[in-house]
């Protein structure tokens, strides 16, 4: 019973108060009232005569007993605790939240909003509805902002094909007439069906993006654990070299000291030979000095043969120090080792890795060129050579599509690409100072130098003198505008770098920089 007087408050309410009946009367005339309520009413200064009903103003000479209604009483009790439930199940309405329009003092959030009604309700003023078998037929929405015309304050319910915009009836009869409008239904179930669609390829999309997430991930580990075993295989190798090393270099000493040992022994026996004959002949020059202080000539003369024959030198020959191997030759090849090994670990290795990052590091907006090791590319040159450089627009997997000044969308695989390694560049008149990866201020003249991007362009074609103006696509420019508009035509008086001066009619010496501006005929 409670739920079914629920959904009419104002039947339970005192109508001075305006609040459900608390401790209700009913006066003679049947309208019912709060005990506290009535009483302040007649007892004011105006109704001390004559009493009347605050509703029907019906008018008693004597003012009635007022005695409680007990079953009007039990019903509030009933009422005000099925309030209570049904509050408790409800949240008040909040900032930004759609709030009942029929609630009074606390306003509940709206759970539903009705199209006929034109309102919102929360869950108490929802149920005639529910209830009320005309009110069944009415289309209920979850709680909405009512779409309302702004023009004519009535409901949107049409759409204008011709216009793309949702209109009401009388828009149909004005600004609308004639056009090719259908029920706001009709088409929703046209526009619900191609966003079905659409929700589908997304619905595919996502798959195989999660499939190329999952691979990714995959690619990722089995990446990682390459780095691993690349990192635990070098650890053994050097190892295993710092070991070979060691023991070359222990075997190259023994060698060294072996030869060494060798090589002295037989200079100790060269020595020792060379003394022997050094003491021999020293006794042959006593012989020799004893028979040359004689003063016996006959003894002189008889012993003159024999010590002449035996006092040569030619029984004795020259001897020399000449080892096996030279220690110069050794020193030479170790050197010569260590410079390969260098070689090996500064460019070789350190150039496997710098190819790598150039291929892996690629993204769209890098500048790039074929690879010189690329002869012929996998989808082809078409317009594009070894010299182009082009910007990425797309990288798709191993495929990417970079946008040359030759050609643009042209399509190749990312293995094929190398990043382009620009050169920083500063004129001076007719001098060029380019920074180059091999050296640094390298000088040259303009008409020496060939382009290899488009992007620097107009570093070649601005000088002193020429007529310039900002580039239409240039919204700011870097220094600001100033008092230069997008009209201004001024005349270039000085290039420093990537930095130029212009005198304009509106301003004199205004700063800008040379990819910010075009030569004008």
């Amino acid at each position: 019973m409670a739920e079914a007087i629920l959904g009419d408050h104002d039947q339970y309410s005192c109508s001075i108060c305006l609040d459900l009946l608390n401790d209700p009367v009913t006066i003679p005339c049947g309208h019912s009232y709060c005990m506290s309520c009535i009483n302040e009413c007649w007892n004011t200064k105006d109704q001390k005569e004559t009493y009347k009903c605050p509703q029907c103003r019906q008018t008693f000479n004597s003012k009635p007993p007022l005695n409680r209604n007990t079953i009007l009483a039990e019903i509030m009790e009933k009422l005000r605790d099925t309030k209570l439930q049904v509050s408790d199940t409800q949240s008040l309405a909040g900032p930004g939240e759609i709030a009942c329009d029929f609630c009074s003092g606390e306003v509940f959030k709206a759970v539903k909003s009705c199209l006929e009604c034109r309102a919102s309700y929360c869950e108490t003023h929802l149920r005639p509805h529910y209830n009320v078998p005309a009110l069944r037929k009415h289309k209920l929405v979850k709680a909405t902002v009512m779409p309302i015309c702004s023009k004519h304050d009535k409901l949107l319910e049409v759409f204008c094909r011709t216009d793309q915009i949702c209109v009401c009836m009388h828009c149909l009869m004005d600004d609308h007439k004639g056009h090719d409008t259908v029920p706001s239904t009709i088409e929703r179930n046209d526009k619900q069906m191609k966003l079905t669609d659409t929700q589908t390829k997304v619905k595919q999309t996502i798959q195989a993006k999660e499939k190329e997430l999952q691979k990714m991930k995959m690619d990722i580990a089995s990446h990682s654990d390459s780095a691993k075993d690349a990192v635990k295989n070098s650890k053994r190798v050097f190892t295993e070299l710092v070991k070979l090393i060691e023991k070359r270099s222990n075997e190259v000493i023994e060698k060294i000291k072996a030869q060494e040992k060798a090589d002295l022994d037989q200079g100790a026996k060269l020595q020792d030979k060379l003394e022997e004959e050094i003491t021999e002949l020293k006794k042959r020059e006593g012989v020799l000095d004893t028979l040359l202080q004689t003063d016996d000539n006959i003894h002189f003369l008889q012993n003159y043969e024999s010590v002449s024959s035996s006092s040569g030198s030619n029984g004795f020959p020259s001897h020399s120090f000449k080892p096996c191997c030279s220690y110069t030759d050794v020193n030479k090849l170790v050197c010569e080792l260590k410079e390969r090994l260098e070689s090996v670990f500064s460019q070789e290795i350190n150039e496997t890795f710098k190819k790598g990052s150039l291929t892996c590091n690629i993204k769209i907006g890098d500048k790039v060129c074929v690879k010189p090791s690329v002869e012929t590319p996998k989808y082809l040159w078409g317009s594009v050579n070894h010299k182009s450089i082009g910007r990425v627009i797309n990288v798709q997997g191993e495929t990417i599509t970079v946008d040359f000044p030759e050609q643009e969308g042209w399509i190749g695989e990312v293995s094929e690409m190398e990043l382009a390694v620009s050169a920083d560049l500063e004129i001076q008149g007719e001098s060029l100072h380019v920074d180059f990866p091999e050296q640094t201020d390298w000088t040259g003249v303009l008409s020496e130098m060939e382009l290899m991007s488009g992007d620097v362009s107009e570093l070649l074609i601005l000088s002193p003198g020429v007529r310039v103006r900002v580039k239409p696509t240039i919204s700011t420019p870097a220094h600001g505008w100033g008092s230069v508009t997008k009209h201004s035509i001024g005349v270039v008086i000085a290039i420093d770098g990537t930095k130029v001066s212009v005198n304009f009619p509106e301003q004199s010496n205004w700063t800008g920089t040379v990819s910010e501006m075009e030569a004008v005929p």
